[in-house]
């Protein structure tokens, strides 16, 4: 059975920097596009960022241009996200997602249905 897993959330400062990864097992994502989005306290889910199977497409929200990177490792199954100088309003469950109907003429989606298989998430709070 497909499965990912987020881990590296936690409590952290204001302008601290955090990597959050996603593991995968039961099924090889090399071949799909991987997605980050997260969801705010009291907010809906919104997308992040996403990346193509071989790495070399990448997609982000407006909001985290600049301060988030994604990337992955297809020998280890596994996708991170790099946050850097952290905010208060970057306080959410996040989660990683995967597409197996990515080509590239379809391109990396930013809408949740456009993803098959979720994680549970992990939380990151960031204390003022």
């Amino acid at each position: 059975q497909a499965q990912l897993a987020e881990s590296g959330g936690g409590l952290v400062q204001t302008g601290d920097s955090l990597r959050l990864s996603c593991a995968s097992s039961g099924h090889t994502f090399s071949g799909d596009a991987m997605a980050w989005f997260r969801q705010p306290p009291g907010k809906d889910l919104e997308f992040v960022a996403a990346i193509s199977p071989g790495g070399g497409r990448l997609l982000y929200a407006d909001s985290v241009k600049g301060r988030f990177t994604i990337s992955r490792d297809n020998a280890k199954n596994t996708v991170y996200l790099l946050i850097n100088t952290l905010k208060p309003e970057d306080t959410a469950v996040y989660s990683c997602a995967a597409d197996g109907r990515y080509y590239d003429g379809r391109g990396l989606r930013k809408g949740r249905y456009d993803y098959d298989y979720w994680g549970q998430g992990t939380q990151v709070t960031v204390s003022s």
